[in-house]
This record gives C-alpha cells, sequence and structure tokens, in this order.
C-alpha cells in the first residue's frame, strides 16, 4: 500500500500547487528546488514540449507527456505562455538527449511555478516519467489532478482517462502515452515478470507488468504489488500490445492508488 507519509505530502504538495497557480503566491514550488542548469530566451516553440533558444539551444520540457489529440492545443498553449521570453532551467542535470535536446523544468522569469505545471494545471498534457525526485513528482500529478478533476482541456470530455475494463478503447492506445484506471482483480508472477491484471482472461486483458529486478523502489515507495490486488490504481506509460493490450512499468510514478491514506 502506500504509506501514510506519502499520502499525506501528496495533500501538502496538493495544496501548494493550487496556491502556486494563484496570482501573488510566494509559496516555493518542489521543482524549482532542483538545480539551475543554465536560461536563455526563447526564440521558438518547436513542438509541444521543445523550446528553441535565441542562441540555436533546444529545451525538452521534463516530466510532461502530450496526448496526440491535444497537440495544436498545446503548441498554442505553450508558445503563448513562453514565446520571446527569458527562462531559467532546473534539472537533475543538464546531459542532452539522444537529440541533443536538453531536458529541464522550465521556469519563466517571475513565476512561481514551471512551464510543466501550468500546462498540466490547463490541462494541455499530462505528467510523464522520468521524474526521480518525489517532491517534484508529486506537484505535477497534483497539478495533473486539479486540470482532470476540473475537466479542463483535455480531460474536459473523460476520454483522456482511459477504463481499463474496456479493451478495445486500450488497444485503441496501442503506441501511444495513456492514463489507463482500474480495479485490479489478480496479481500473478511468472518468469521474474510480475503481472497485475484487470480482467480475468489473461491472455486478452488489460495488464501491468513490474519486472521483479526493479522491486526495491518500489518498496521504499511504499508500494507492495500484491497488496494492490482488489485496488483501484492508475498507471500511465506507452500501450503495447502483447497477447492484449499491456502497460510495462519501470518507474515507481507510473503506478497511483486514488484516495491512498
Amino acid at each position: 500500500m502506500i504509506a501514510t507519509t506519502s499520502a499525506a505530502r501528496a495533500r501538502c504538495v496538493a495544496t501548494i500547487v493550487a496556491a502556486l497557480l494563484m496570482a501573488g503566491c510566494d509559496a516555493q514550488a518542489a521543482c524549482a528546488d532542483l538545480p539551475a542548469q543554465g536560461e536563455g530566451t526563447v526564440a521558438a516553440v518547436a513542438d509541444a514540449r521543445t523550446l528553441r533558444f535565441d542562441d540555436g539551444r533546444e529545451i525538452r520540457l521534463a516530466g510532461v507527456e502530450v496526448d496526440a489529440a491535444d497537440r495544436g492545443e498545446a503548441v498554442a498553449a505553450l508558445s503563448a505562455r513562453a514565446r520571446g521570453q527569458h527562462v531559467t532551467l532546473r534539472g537533475a542535470d543538464d546531459a542532452p538527449d539522444r537529440y541533443g535536446r536538453q531536458p529541464a523544468f522550465v521556469f519563466v522569469d517571475g513565476e512561481a511555478v514551471s512551464l510543466q505545471v501550468a500546462l498540466l494545471a490547463a490541462g494541455h498534457v499530462l505528467v510523464g516519467l522520468g521524474i526521480p525526485q518525489p517532491d517534484c513528482r508529486a506537484e505535477l500529478l497534483a497539478a495533473e489532478a486539479s486540470a482532470r478533476d476540473s475537466k479542463r482541456g483535455l480531460w474536459s470530455s473523460g476520454a483522456a482517462l482511459k477504463n481499463a475494463e474496456n479493451v478495445e478503447d486500450v488497444l485503441s492506445r496501442v503506441g501511444r502515452f495513456s492514463v489507463i484506471e482500474g480495479r485490479i482483480l489478480s496479481v500473478r508472477e511468472a518468469g521474474g515478470t510480475i503481472f497485475l491484471n484487470f480482467g480475468r482472461r489473461w491472455t486478452r486483458d488489460f495488464a501491468v507488468t513490474i519486472s521483479r529486478r526493479i522491486l526495491g523502489p518500489f518498496e521504499a515507495a511504499g508500494i507492495a504489488p500484491k497488496s494492490l490486488e482488489n485496488k483501484r490504481i492508475r498507471v500511465r506509460g506507452w500501450v503495447e500490445r502483447r497477447s492484449g493490450p499491456q502497460i510495462a512499468v519501470r518507474d515507481v510514478g507510473q503506478i497511483e492508488v486514488p484516495g491512498a491514506r
């Protein structure tokens, strides 16, 4: 289960994020505590997650993914917030990705929250993967939750949150980053892989897979896979088709237990 301290921290972060999104708030955002990794002026927006500086550098917004259905609106929202602005970059390191882009959390001068939090709270992007800092991840999830609860942006129709029981709908997301929610009916292990099964037809229904080799971070976060049986969870990642639709979990941040205390 999720540890009580983790749930309390998430509630605290949600309160801070809500306050930070209000004008004039002096609270400190968790992602703003990451090390500074440079600065620059945004000359253009290359896509929904990529900024181009006036010196030619390209910056990739860390920690978020874009749903294809909302890509145009996400580009417009990012352009409105970032183009022509001087920004500060923060992150665990400044190593470029394989395309030469620097992943970072981006803060427009004078703004308390990152562009990521602003876009999440408006419902233009989804929380992604690779966010090792728990408080920063919780801040992003809280911003996404505020948009989902208020039905803003891509959450307005309810279609962005997929139902694990609707196998055909999940299959339509193969190859796409998705957020899926449902109740785990059984937890099984085979060949060093743990299967969280959302249906009784193991070869056809949606499942989440976790390698036993990465159980350490899950246990440290208070998540024991077996304890998730009969619980509703929310999982995010790229949908693959094996015998049925699956998401392979490689990051503890991919799993949430809604309402955990």
